[in-house]
């Protein structure tokens, strides 16, 4: 049980502010790179009534976006022509189309090679700079938590519970060369430390008795 606070109200159903990426892409097969970035505008309001008289508006911004994260040329293309890394690509433009004030994420690079990851890790960022949207991303994988996040939160097994806090106080912006530094592996260690040691307390089984 809990509840979640938004600008001091509480959520009781879907958000205008918010936009989502999942760890599959989730693009709609039949339709273009462009079409699917539209999507949001086509269902949320206020861009949805507005959505055929501004069509064309919103679909140069749409293509905008799409050359910013590197798909310029690939703007008409259908999801089966594109690779895992730009269809993933073209799903957070899908979510940040409409100028969100929070974007959650949901392992979004986790299926992806460590090069083309790392190069999301970046786009990412400079959207950010760009939008200053704040961001929710759940990952396991402790470097990207570390390059990309102003404050990491280290989770327990179920029942969930935010076990250990850290301030990542590594100053921005922040290029790849950073996750070289000694800096930056002391933070991954120390969080790897901390969720080793939950593992090992959740490890041990409480002692049985018989009768």
């Amino acid at each position: 049980m809990g509840k979640i606070l938004i600008d001091g109200q509480p959520v009781k159903g879907p958000l205008k502010i918010s936009g989502m990426a999942f760890q599959a892409p989730s693009l709609l097969p039949w339709r273009t790179t462009v079409d699917n970035v539209l999507l949001p505008l086509e269902i949320v309001e206020p861009y949805r009534s507005k959505f055929k008289a501004k069509r064309k508006e919103y679909e140069d911004r749409a293509r905008r976006l799409l050359q910013k994260v590197g798909l310029g040329g690939y703007e008409d293309k259908f999801p089966w022509q594109l690779s895992g890394g730009m269809q993933q690509r073209a799903s957070i433009c899908r979510a940040l189309i409409h100028e969100p004030k929070m974007l959650l994420l949901d392992e979004p690079f986790g299926a992806l090679d460590a090069f083309t990851r790392e190069e999301l890790w970046c786009i990412l960022r400079d959207l950010w700079t760009e939008q200053q949207f704040n961001v929710i991303l759940v990952t396991h994988d402790l470097r990207e938590s570390v390059f990309l996040a102003d404050t990491v939160y280290v989770m327990s097994k179920s029942p969930g519970r935010f076990v250990v806090r850290r301030e990542i106080e590594l100053a921005r912006p922040r290029d790849l060369e950073v996750t070289y530094s000694a800096e930056f592996s002391d933070i991954v260690h120390e969080l790897r430390g901390h969720i080793g040691a939950i593992r090992q307390t959740s490890a041990v089984a409480p002692a049985s008795t018989t009768a």
